[in-house]
């Protein structure tokens, strides 16, 4: 018995000790520390929660960036990738489908190379990132359907450049941008990136 009354007052404790006090203390730190990351680093705009920098969104109108293909349909809950394997024929088929769409999306030259990530989901379906290469193979069609200037459009590729984020500690990954926040660049009215309508 004496053993017993011991194990539940251990199980008790740890239960306190890792199910409310640690994630409390964690919590606490992170709202102190960093607390736009702690809280998911939403976006918001006039009041109204526009998304996440962390979640890719599904873009698919010609004046918008567009971001990389996604198995879950960017969906949060079910994250996950497709898993099929480089010898899979769905893959292969979904590959080659996914070139001719952004080639035939952005009019581009068939012999175009299109960058990786436009041709493979990510692990997560989530990623709301793309290569600098492959916004700016977006900037004439995004352009040319916001009826935009030379100037205009120079200020598009700038604004490429000036928002791609570096190698993750300056070694991991590659060069990335953020297409949710290009997309918001985008429609800033107090900039020379303005949408004609």
């Amino acid at each position: 018995m004496k053993t017993i009354i011991i194990s539940i007052k251990i199980f008790l404790f740890f239960t306190i000790l890792t199910g409310a006090v640690y994630p409390l203390l964690v919590t606490g730190i992170a709202q102190v520390v960093f607390p736009e990351k702690a809280n998911g680093s939403l976006i918001v705009r006039d009041n109204k929660i526009i998304g996440s920098e962390l979640i890719s969104q599904q873009f698919d109108t010609k004046k918008y960036f567009t971001s990389r293909p996604s198995a879950v349909s960017y969906n949060p809950l079910p994250s996950g990738g497709s898993n099929y394997g480089l010898t899979n024929l769905k893959l292969k088929n979904l590959v080659a489908e996914r070139k001719k769409q952004f080639i035939d999306f952005n009019q581009l030259d068939s012999l175009t190379v299109v960058p990786s990530e436009m041709l493979f989901a990510s692990a997560s379906g989530l990623d709301p990132h793309i290569s600098q290469k492959a916004a700016l193979l977006q900037v004439d069609r995004i352009a040319k359907t916001r009826n935009f200037n030379t100037i205009q459009k120079q200020n598009l590729v700038q604004s490429v450049k000036n928002h791609t984020e570096p190698p993750q500690f300056l070694v991991l990954g590659e060069e990335r941008v953020n297409v949710l926040i290009l997309n918001l660049e985008l429609d800033k009215p107090d900039r020379n990136i303005t949408n004609n309508k």
